[in-house]
């Protein structure tokens, strides 16, 4: 029962769930399914509020709202029922649903749903129900729990359970523990039973053998028996055999002996006489007889030897027998020896038998025992093994399981710092790509403010931005800048900043923008001025702390370097090799701080015998004190003095803040106990306070243990660092330690040093070498990361498997758990520590690659002893490096000592006369102070290179023309300063040197050879120069600066203006005219005149005279707009802006000749004051009233007082056209095709070229007055101090006046001038001293010229540099009005240029409309398109027309015609409305079907339903027709005879029946079977319509499209008209089309189309298949109808070489299932009066295959008739019989009855109407 309702849930109701017997009770305890089941028989409205859960709530929901249907059903159901279901009781829901099934079934019929089931219902019965519903709902209430008691029902009843079970558990292990007790016990009693019985059997063992033992000896006789009478004679005869054999082997040898002898004795003697005798009897005797006597004597020796060898075996045969006699004897005598002893002694042998045979028992026993012992010895070793093997194991596969994690996690990190250095490199390049798109933006921005012409200048400032990262376009206004500028605001300042910088330096370099014109190479002034350059570098060195030099230590032969790598790396392996190998230390920072932190636990005290302590303690106090802010360099400078001198920073600070926590008496103690401590033993003291609080130790801490352990070891043994640096700070802070040097703090104090910029002493010019590093070299141990990680495991792995096996297993697990948390943290550590070398160590590479490449790189991925060979050679190499160095070192000392000592010596004969000059000592006193002024330098003060080494490039870069003319004009130095005579001598020098012929000339100021005065000068003038001097500097430079932005900033706005008014000029030429109306209205005239007046002469006349009407008109709107445009050009020239433009310009380089001026002033007072300081006089103030200004050109025309104004202005001249007229030169590169409007803009720039030059020569002459006045200020000094002769003044004031002329015209020899000495002034000495003192005045003298001569020459340098640096602004800026005027007037040239091309353009433009109207005039035509005139273009526009076009002809629609008897899709469809009518199911009988045909051929009135062919078929001929169609049948399918008069059509083979079956199954989406006339056309037939030639003609009709036309009549002739909208059963229309020639292939077609898939017909078949086609051939030959039969036969035929190519059926073929209602739908039963079936006579013609097809089903297994395989219904004898005879798919052939009737016709004659009806009758 319960599988049928299982069968009934899930087959016929398919419910939600699966059903199975064995879940019935639980599925329907919720009472959701009873629900669904009553739902699907619509008896349950109110399903959607039932609830698929299982709580107590849902269940009491669903089984209330279930009682009132069920009571509806008659059904008993109360609360019992309900309750035993919810608790699911077995068969509580099979029995309630068993009642159901019944009840459905049977209200299945009548098929009433609950509402009308309560409806027919009385109303008291419904109020009943109610209550009892009510009252059920709270039975059930109660019955049912609560969800909590419920769910604590089930925890109890789970709890129980366990408890149950726990308890079964319980009692079955107390059971069992019973059960091994008695089993134990029964044992141990069995094993004590059986001891017993062995030990009785044993006892009893014994006593039987003591039994056996006790025998009743008798007496024995007094007579011997005869047993020992043979006896004692067998004993006899053994004696005497043993005698005599005895005898016989004596006398055997004997015989032996003695024949020995006589063998060997007649040896020799038998040989010689044997031959002799031989030799005689050969020849005396016969052979026969030496033969016979030989053979005598071999007889004789054989017999010899038997009768030997019987004699021996008869004396063997005797003593065997004597032996066996005495054997016998003995047995005897032991027998009756034995039988004499007595029975106690026997009693006593088997007690002692006994007694052995326990102690044999015993040590069987006791092996056993042993052997066991020995076996559970084994057993326990092996367990061990095994134990030790698998944990061995566990191990292994857990450091694998390590080893990968930790690959994975690497490879993580890996991933993570490609991907960060990705998003880096991604980040750098996108900002790159930014910038490169700025630039480009930029640049094509620009190329279309300046025509394609950018100028270098903005291109150079471009590229500089772009190469320093900046971006090139402004980011934010910086003209008002707030208090705290913004950071785009802080990017522009930069970006200025560095365009400035650039700037200044192309100024001051003369490169660039301010490269040398090439008029003025030839006058290059010397690059520096090396006088002021020592000035200003002695003041700097004089305001600055005088700090002494180290004296540097001889070299040493020590080797010093360490080795890096990462961890595994193999450093510490192969440093212990080479320490085998060399004598070297190797120092580890681990082991030291190890070590320092163990000196403090042992407190390890320093000893007496060092009295560094103090100086040691003496150094942290000083630093505590006032020295903490002082450099690292400083701190450790007497680290290689002192052990101890380490720095004391932090660590100290640590413990001094932690000893002032807690200030007490024991602290002073503590304090000096302490300081008692090495030096090692304090550093491990604040390391291990450091660890203690969970810190790393600081990487100053670490140094100082290094640095102390390093000072420890011997000075001539070298040491290696394993591993130590690890970080750019740890490598800073050890060379620091070590060398005492500091390269950042070198560099910044460099930095910080002031540097003079604009002169250079090029004696310390030179730069300073960074100190050497601290190590000789610094090898890596290069390895892979993985190689890394694999190492560690090898080595934990190998730790691992290397302990001792055979320890206990508790203390070996306690003992490696250090080891497994050292393990633990190693690989805890491991990633940490690659990523941090990973990350340390490019910094690392650069720190020892940069100053000296002293790294070395090995690759470590090889195995140990290669590695360590290779840093042994490496190591080698480098030691023999560190001594040819310092061999080469010392060589260079030694010479360096010798060059000393042999300068040092010559001077002293070189001196002349007696009065010995002091130049000598002078030298003596310099060369210290040279030396002096070297250490600074190398004590980080490097002199101020970029500014010379710049010159120097510039020197170099000028080209070959720049040295060529140095070449020519030879070295400047050379030449005589200003042109004075040199030959002017002091009278005080004309007396002391008179033999001056044979001296060598004096070096001239500012050449190497010269000796600078450094005299002592107060302390005062350098402490207010150097700042002045900076003062100097900063002033110009911001200056320059200032004007050389502001000359950039003007060229954009020149840029910008011009294309400005180049645009505006043009925008103003293109604006709009009204010539367009003009020429409109005169088409609109012209097109409206009448067609008879266009030939008239007087009319053309006419419109001739307008046409040059509109051609005046437009001319003179031509001519308007070319007077405005001159005018805004005019007006646009006239503008004021770019002559103010020029205005400023001017006055950017006058300011910039101002601040060369500005320089020159204070320079000249700077020398001043130092030389007057060196020679000690007040400085003085004169000429701060006569300070220099060059004027300003005035812009605004107001009248300023000049006593308003700090700077003078000059008023701007500017010419008037009058003026200008009377002005005939014009210069020479404007020249050319000139217009008036431009001779104002030429003038002006005269005038500004004039004013320029003015004031040019204005600073100059200042500069060159500035210099006289200095040298007439000297001479005067000297007059009042030596008051000389009159002859004496004369000549020096005359040498003064011819300097001052010659200065002020003669400004190119001022130019070409060198340095050199100004000629010696006379001293006068009027003041008589005593002659003691006479070399110190002469000293004096010649001082005070030195001093003057030095003064004059550096200010006739600053001179000829500043006269240059004016005339270099002076020519660029000419230049530069120049190129502004260019551009300008370029840009006027070109709008002019512009006005005239449009002005000819527009004209052009006009008479190409005039030619175009007179064209139409001559020719009487119409202008239809728009004339349009735009500006200067004129173009007739195709798009427009004036009036419209004539309209096109309209094409004929396209008509069918009729073509050999096929009929037209109109009277198709004439043909289906009709039999539609008649027959609307598609079935028609064969008489009305005849009488409709008849009708219709007879009846033609003008109705045109059928062909001309058709009008003759007959009656007879009809009926025909009519049988072919209807076979077997008295019905007709006439929508199959308007598929066969149809054709034709292209016909369908299976696949693409199959392939539109399948493409209508695509676009039906429900699956509903039928297709809209949409969804037809959307999914389309096998064919598509023909391809259509369009004719040519349009007023031929278009071909009609029958195939299309034909697509759209299937759908009408098979679809369903009466649904709206029709529906087409696209499976039946198939049906139709599956129709063959062949019936049984037309059956075959149907099935496949049915089920979907191809149906492969059984192999017996094709034979009938054949029969039916030839005969189907026969009855229709090809050669008379070739149209029908060519495509049937054609498809048959193809049909026939696929059955041929596939002869083998595939074993899967025909598996599909076909349907009973399938079945149905290819053979349509009700179609056929009666069956050919051999097992049926007649059938009904309603259902005719119905039983068959049941009968069928059932036979072949199907008893409900459920599908079954199409292979196994085809092989049923009654399916092969119907489908061989089944003929409705059959296609007939009409156009035989057509054909004939056609010839019968032609025989005939024409067949009237009257015969056809009386036929008809």
């Amino acid at each position: 029962m319960s599988e049928i309702l299982c069968q009934w849930l899930n087959q016929e109701l398919k419910v939600s769930q699966t059903v199975s017997p064995k879940s019935f009770a639980k599925i329907f305890s919720s009472g959701y399914l009873i629900g669904e089941v009553l739902h699907k028989f619509e008896l349950q409205d109110d399903f959607s509020e039932f609830s698929e859960s299982r709580v107590s709530t849902a269940k009491l929901n669903n089984f209330s709202r279930l009682e009132p249907t069920l009571n509806l059903l008659g059904v008993q159901f109360d609360q019992n029922v309900a309750h035993d279901i919810i608790t699911e009781k077995p068969g509580a829901a099979t029995k309630l649903l068993y009642q159901l099934y019944t009840v459905l079934q049977k209200k299945k019929k009548s098929g009433p749903t609950g509402v009308q089931m309560q409806t027919m219902q009385p109303l008291t019965n419904t109020r009943f129900q109610s209550m009892k519903h009510d009252i059920f709902r709270d039975r059930l209430k109660i019955l049912i729990p609560c969800q909590s008691n419920f769910n604590l029902m089930r925890v109890t009843h789970r709890f129980q359970e366990k408890y149950k079970y726990m308890k079964e558990d319980f009692v079955c292990m107390h059971f069992e523990k019973l059960e091994k007790f008695q089993k134990v016990k029964e044992e141990q009693r069995c094993f004590n039973i059986e001891k017993q019985r062995l030990s009785r059997r044993r006892q009893n063992e014994i006593m039987a053998k003591i039994q056996a033992a006790i025998i009743q000896i008798p007496k024995p006789a007094s007579n011997r028996t005869l047993k020992a009478l043979e006896a004692q004679k067998m004993m006899k005869k053994k004696k005497e055999a043993e005698d005599v054999a005895n005898e016989i082997k004596r006398f055997e040898a004997l015989i032996k002996k003695d024949l020995q002898a006589k063998e060997s004795a007649s040896k020799t003697s038998l040989d010689t006489a044997g031959q002799t005798a031989t030799d005689l009897l050969n020849t005396y005797s016969d052979d026969d007889y030496i033969k016979k006597i030989q053979k005598r004597l071999e007889e004789n020796a054989f017999a010899r030897e038997q009768r030997e060898k019987r004699r021996r075996r008869l004396l063997m045969d005797q003593l065997i027998a004597h032996e066996a006699q005495e054997e016998a004897y003995r047995e005897e005598q032991l027998i009756n020896r034995l039988m004499r002893q007595s029975q106690q002694e026997r009693r006593i042998a088997v007690q002692l038998m006994h007694v052995r045979h326990e102690k044999e028992v015993l040590w069987q026993n006791r092996i056993f025992r042993e052997k066991q012992y020995e076996e559970r010895r084994l057993k326990d070793f092996q367990d061990a093994l095994d134990r030790e093997a698998a944990l061995a194991k566990q191990a292994k596969i857990y450091f694998e399981e390590q080893a990968l994690r930790e690959k994975e996690i690497h490879e993580q990190i890996a991933v993570e710092r490609a991907q960060a250095r990705y998003k880096k490199h991604y980040s750098i390049c996108a900002e790159i790509l930014d910038q490169i798109l700025d630039l480009s933006t930029k640049v094509s921005d620009y190329r279309m403010l300046t025509n394609n012409l950018i100028p270098y200048k903005l291109m150079h400032d471009w590229k500089e931005l772009f190469f320093n990262g900046k971006p090139i376009y402004s980011q934010a206004s910086i003209k008002h800048l707030p208090a705290k500028p913004s950071a785009e605001q802080l990017t522009e300042l930069e970006k200025r900043d560095l365009l400035d910088n650039n700037d200044y330096q192309e100024y001051k370099n003369m490169v660039g923008e301010w490269a040398l014109p090439e008029e003025m190479v030839d006058n290059l002034p010397p690059a520096n001025n090396c006088i002021l350059g020592h000035v200003l570098h002695r003041l700097i060195e004089k305001s600055l702390p005088q700090v002494e030099s180290a004296v540097p230590e001889l070299p040493s032969f020590t080797i010093k370097g360490c080795l890096l790598g990462k961890t595994f790396s193999g450093k510490t392996t192969a440093l212990k090799s080479l320490q085998k190998d060399f004598p070297i230390q190797i120092l580890s920072i681990d082991t030291l701080v190890q070590e320092a932190i163990r000196a403090f636990h042992e407190d390890e005290k320093v000893s007496k015998a060092q009295p560094i302590q103090k100086d040691e303690k003496a150094l942290p106090d000083a630093q505590e004190n006032g020295e903490g802010s002082q450099d690292l360099k400083n701190v450790f400078s007497a680290a290689p003095v002192s052990d101890g001198t380490l720095p004391k920073t932090e660590d100290e600070t640590i413990l001094s803040t932690d000893s002032n926590k807690t200030p007490n008496a024991g602290e002073g103690k503590s304090s000096d106990s302490f300081s008692e401590l090495t030096v090692r033993a304090q550093l491990g003291a604040k390391s291990e306070k450091l660890l203690k609080k969970g810190k790393s130790i600081s990487d100053m801490l670490l140094v100082s243990i290094m640095t102390n352990a390093i000072n420890q070891i011997p000075a001539d043994q070298g040491w290696i660092l394993d591993g130590f640096p690890m970080t750019l700070n740890q490598a800073k802070l050890l060379e620091e330690a070590l060398t005492g040097c500091n390269r950042d703090l070198i560099e910044l104090e460099g930095k910080k040093t002031p540097i003079p910029t604009l002169a250079v002493d090029t004696t310390t010019s030179k730069e300073v070498p960074l100190p050497p590093s601290a190590f000789d070299f610094v090898m890596l141990l290069d390895i892979s990361d993985n190689s890394s990680l694999n190492r560690m495991n090898d080595i934990m792995a190998e730790a691992f498997l290397n302990e001792t096996p055979h320890e206990d297993i508790s203390q070996r697990v306690a003992a490696k758990n250090p080891d497994m948390d050292e393990d633990q943290n190693l690989r805890d550590q491991i990633q940490h520590r690659i990523i941090g070398f990973l990350d340390n160590w490019p910094l690392l590479e650069q720190w020892f690659t940069e100053p000296e490449n002293i790294l070395i790189k090995i690759n470590a991925e090889t195995d140990k002893e290669s590695v360590c060979q290779k840093v042994k050679e490496m190591f080698t190499t480098e030691i023999t490096k560190k001594e040819n160095r310092v061999k080469k070192k010392l060589e260079e000392k030694e010479a360096q000592k010798k060059e000393e000592v042999s300068l040092a010596e010559p001077p002293a004969p070189a001196l002349p006369p007696p009065p010995p000059p002091p130049e000598p000592e002078k030298e003596k006193e310099i060369h210290p102070q040279g030396e002096r002024s070297e250490t600074p330098a190398a004590k980080g003060k490097p002199p101020s290179e970029p500014p010379h080494g710049k010159q120097e490039s510039l020197q170099e870069g000028k080209g070959k023309k720049g040295e060529t003319s140095l070449k020519r004009k030879g070295s400047p130095k050379e030449k005589s300063p200003g042109g004075k005579p040199p030959a002017k001598i002091s009278p005080a020098d004309s007396i002391d040197m008179s033999p001056a012929p044979l001296v060598p000339p004096q070096p001239k100021p500012g050449l190497e050879e010269w000796v600078y005065v450094d005299e002592p000068i107060p302390e005062e003038i350098p402490s207010f120069l150097v700042p002045y001097w900076e003062l100097i500097e900063n002033s110009y430079v911001n200056s320059v600066k200032t004007v050389l932005r502001h000359l950039r900033e003007d060229q954009h706005s020149v840029l910008s203006y011009l294309y400005e008014i180049r645009t505006s000029f043009q925008q103003f030429l293109r604006r709009p005219d009204h010539k367009q109306d003009f020429v409109s209205q005169w088409q609109a005239d012209f097109n409206s005149f009448p067609e008879d007046l266009w030939d008239d002469e007087e009319t053309k006349a006419e419109l001739h005279q307008r046409v040059n009407d509109l051609r005046d008109r437009l001319w003179d709107i031509c001519d308007a707009r070319k007077e405005e445009a001159e005018q805004e050009r005019m007006d646009i020239i006239s503008e004021s802006w770019f002559q103010d433009l020029i205005g400023i310009t001017m006055n950017h380089f006058f300011s910039l000749m101002q601040a060369e001026l500005n320089r020159f002033q204070d320079t000249k007072r700077l020398l001043q004051d130092y030389y007057r300081g060196m020679e000690c006089k007040i400085p003085t103030d004169d000429d701060s009233k006569r300070f220099t200004r060059v004027p300003l050109v005035q812009l605004n025309g107001r009248d300023i007082l000049e006593n308003q104004l700090r700077i003078p202005l000059v008023p701007r001249i500017s010419i008037s056209p009058d003026s200008a007229l009377s002005k005939p030169k014009i210069k020479a590169t404007l020249k050319g095709k000139m217009d008036h409007s431009l001779e104002n803009v030429e003038l002006n720039f005269e005038a500004d070229e004039k004013l320029v030059m003015d004031t040019w020569q204005h600073a100059s002459l200042a500069v060159s007055h500035m210099v006289a006045a200095e040298i007439h200020q000297r001479l005067t000094e000297e007059e009042k101090e030596y008051q000389p002769a009159d002859s004496t003044e004369k000549s020096l004031q005359m040498g003064v006046n011819k300097k001052v002329k010659k200065e002020l015209p003669k400004k190119n020899k001022e130019e070409k001038k060198a340095k050199g000495k100004s000629p010696p002034l006379a001293e006068a000495a009027p003041v008589i001293v005593p002659a003691e003192e006479i070399a110190e005045i002469e000293r004096k003298n010649e001082l005070r010229l030195k001093i003057k001569e030095e003064h004059l020459a550096a200010l006739q340098f600053e001179e000829i540099a500043t006269q240059f640096r004016l005339e270099l602004i002076k020519t660029k800026a000419l230049a530069f009005l120049e190129d502004l005027l260019t551009k300008a007037v370029d840009v006027y040239k070109l709008m002019e240029k512009w006005l005239g091309e449009r002005y000819l353009k527009e004209m052009a433009s006009v008479e190409k409309l005039t030619e175009v109207a007179r064209y139409h005039i001559e020719t009487s035509t119409k202008i239809q398109n728009e004339l349009y005139l735009d500006q200067e273009d004129f173009f007739i526009n195709g798009d427009i027309k004036v009036f419209p076009d004539p309209p096109p002809p309209i094409r004929p629609p396209p008509v069918e015609k009729e073509e050999n008897g096929t009929l037209t899709i109109e009277q198709l469809d004439n043909l289906r409305d009709q039999f539609l009518d008649t027959a609307p199911k598609g079935v028609i009988g064969n008489k009305a079907f005849t009488d409709i045909l008849i009708d219709l051929v007879t009846l033609d009135l003008g109705t045109n339903n059928f062909p001309s062919s058709w009008m003759h078929l007959t009656q007879p001929e009809l009926q025909e027709l009519t049988s072919l169609l209807t076979v077997n049948s008295e019905f007709v399918d006439w929508r199959k005879f308007l598929l066969v008069i149809s054709l034709p059509w292209p016909v369908p083979s299976e696949e693409e029946l199959l392939e539109t079956l399948q493409r209508f199954r695509a676009v039906d989406g429900e699956q509903l079977g039928t297709v809209t006339f949409k969804q037809y056309m959307q999914a389309g037939l096998w064919f598509t319509g023909e391809d259509i030639k369009i004719p040519e003609n349009p007023i031929e009709p278009l071909p009609f499209n029958r195939q299309k036309h034909l697509i759209e009549l299937f759908f009408r002739l098979f679809a369903d008209y009466e649904k709206d909208p029709p529906q087409l059963d696209y499976t039946q229309m198939l049906l139709y089309f599956a129709c063959h020639p062949d019936p049984m292939e037309g059956v075959y077609r149907a099935l496949s189309v049915a089920i979907g898939t191809h149906v492969f017909q059984p192999i017996g078949t094709p034979t009938l298949t054949a029969e039916k086609t030839s005969s189907f051939t026969n009855m229709s030959p090809i050669e008379e109808y070739p149209e029908l039969q060519e495509n049937f036969m054609s498809e048959e035929r193809k049909l026939r070489e696929e059955r041929e190519e596939k002869e083998e059926i595939p074993q899967n073929a025909n598996t599909e299932k076909i349907s009973m209602e399938t079945l149905f739908k290819v053979f349509r039963g009700g179609k056929e009066a009666q069956d050919t079936n051999r097992f049926a006579s007649h059938l009904k013609t309603q259902n005719i295959y119905s039983e068959s097809f049941i009968k069928v089903f059932q036979e072949l297994g199907a008893k409900n008739l459920e599908p079954i395989e199409l292979a196994v219904l085809l092989k049923h004898p009654f399916i092969q019989d119907l489908i061989s005879s089944y003929s409705d798919y059959k296609i007939p052939d009409i156009k035989i009855i057509l054909e004939r009737s056609e010839h019968v016709q032609g025989s005939d004659g024409e067949r009237s109407p009257s015969r056809l009806t009386e036929e008809k009758k």
